[in-house]
């Protein structure tokens, strides 16, 4: 199978629509991690990311009789343009089923490049359903975004680039979806360069590889995390996956099974360091592949070695800006948040400032408690990561009742914004996602009914294609309900949820 693959991405046709990506030094990355960092600039392709090659390499071998009936995909994102552009290009009608939910940015954007947009159900399950079913009924052939060798052959032209470009390459880190990607580029360099270590980077909120290779079988997640939304893939592919377990000639692995996972603050620390290295802004998904090496790299103490960055996308709605430079503080240690008591009287404030020998304080809220004390929640600019931060929750220990919030992430994504107000009685706390649409807020709040109080609510869009609600509930003392029922009534709204109600940041500024 992998010498099939390698003919067929050296017999790809990519180039009749997507460019030859730049292989880029990252100098100041490099010098920061004591590596030799290069990223591939999949971002700079025709619809900005990767998915291009592999749509216009499966649309553009597709016989004459089946050009003229037309294809048809399912997809809200990068696959989406790289399918309305290969139909463009080759004269084929290309349908782009989408979910109705899908911001008006990316629809518009599928239009200009001559897709035919149908906006279908509420998920991309629906959408990919009903694509399927119109593609059987009315003849049309159905493009997958990564499930077909043609289609991971096109990705995989990125694998005979990057050899050409750069044959000292030791290491190369690739985000990780569906995994079309990631299989196109191991089957090329298991069979033409096998030194070179492939290794994957999955979002920690949508681990599909990481749990298929724990369990030696491909594992659908009860859900997925959508903030990186170009890799949010519940089950890796199918094909992907059979290739994945494949070995080299000398029986290794052509992947590394060691999934390096990465989460929201690193991701976001990581589109800042492509953007000061490139002065472009890469979607979260394309930045996880150099979140990846930075953890990797410290982890494995790695130091001189040729590793390549995928930057496989940068299509992000331009709102989600402030949420990913207000976490990149966070992600690239460079804040730490603590939960502080100190006493309600004059000069605490001061003695508190004090007790941090001058170090910059970058946010500071205040709330007097009943007992003659104050909980404070305070950031603290950082400028030797968690070294230093370990060395001022020692110094506050010293002197305070205090906790380390830097990780936690009711905390950074709630609490900073609602310090204040107490809990009333059997009072319950609650994260729930909620999908960004039109009357999705009113969906909750009548299955839930009104058997259950709701005495602290937190909603924040930060523009990715969900919400994060905070929500407290307490049942009415007239009402025979349970907790049992309780959590039946969250089940029943069919939206994620998980109980925080321990959550050290509520019951110290909440409770």
């Amino acid at each position: 199978m992998l010498f099939r693959l390698v003919r067929q991405i050296l017999q790809a046709t990519v180039y009749d629509v997507a460019i030859e990506s730049p292989l880029e030094a990252a100098p100041r990355i490099s010098q920061k991690i004591n590596n030799n960092i290069r990223l591939k600039r999949e971002d700079l392709q025709p619809v900005f990311s990767f998915k291009l090659r592999g749509a216009y390499n499966r649309i553009s071998q597709l016989p004459e009789e089946q050009r003229k009936r037309g294809v048809i995909c399912a997809s809200a994102g990068n696959h989406a343009q790289g399918v309305a552009l290969s139909g463009e290009k080759l004269g084929i009608r290309a349908i782009i089923v989408m979910p109705s939910t899908t911001p008006d940015i990316k629809v518009q954007a599928v239009k200009r490049l001559g897709g035919e947009v149908v906006l279908h159900g509420d998920s991309f399950d629906v959408a990919n359903k009903y694509a399927m079913q119109r593609a059987e009924a009315e003849g049309l052939v159905f493009v997958p975004p990564y499930d077909d060798e043609l289609v991971i052959a096109g990705q995989g032209t990125i694998a005979n680039e990057i050899l050409r470009q750069w044959r000292e390459v030791d290491y190369i880190f690739v985000a990780v979806g569906g995994g079309g990607l990631i299989s196109g580029i191991a089957a090329y360099f298991a069979e033409i360069a096998p030194h070179v270590k492939i290794i994957p980077v999955e979002y920690e909120e949508s681990a599909c590889l990481k749990a298929a290779f724990e369990a030696n079988e491909r594992i659908t997640l009860p859900q997925v995390g959508l903030f990186a939304d170009g890799t949010a893939v519940a089950r890796i592919g199918e094909l992907p996956f059979e290739v994945l377990r494949k070995t080299k000639a000398d029986g290794t692995p052509i992947v590394d099974k060691e999934v390096i996972l990465v989460n929201t603050d690193e991701i976001c620390a990581a589109v800042k360091d492509t953007y000061d290295e490139t002065r472009s802004i890469v979607e979260p998904s394309g930045a996880m592949a150099l979140a990846g090496i930075k953890k990797y790299v410290k982890t494995h103490q790695l130091e001189g070695k040729n590793i390549v960055s995928i930057v496989c996308g940068a299509n992000m709605n331009f709102d989600r800006l402030r949420y990913i430079a207000e976490r990149t503080e966070l992600g690239e240690r460079r804040e730490a948040i603590y939960a502080v008591t100190i006493p309600e009287q004059k000069g605490a404030f001061l003695n508190f400032c004090r007790t941090l020998q001058g170090r910059n304080i970058t946010e500071f809220n205040y709330r007097v408690n009943d007992n003659h004390t104050a909980q404070v929640f305070a950031g603290v600019s950082l400028k030797d990561g968690d070294t230093e931060r370990q060395e001022i929750l020692e110094t506050l220990q010293a002197h305070y009742d205090v906790d380390d919030l830097s990780n936690d992430e009711v905390a950074k994504l709630h609490i900073r914004y609602l310090i204040g107000g107490h809990a009333q009685q059997n009072e319950r706390l609650f994260r729930v996602e909620f999908p960004e649409r039109p009357g999705a807020l009113l969906t909750f709040l009548e299955r839930l009914g009104p058997t259950h109080n709701i005495t602290l609510f937190h909603y924040r869009n930060h523009g990715a294609a969900e919400g994060r609600v905070l929500v407290g509930l307490q049942s009415e003392e007239s009402s025979n309900c349970t907790n049992d029922d309780l959590i039946q009534k969250l089940q029943s709204t069919n939206y994620p949820y998980q109980e925080v109600t321990d959550n050290l940041g509520y019951k110290r500024f909440l409770k």
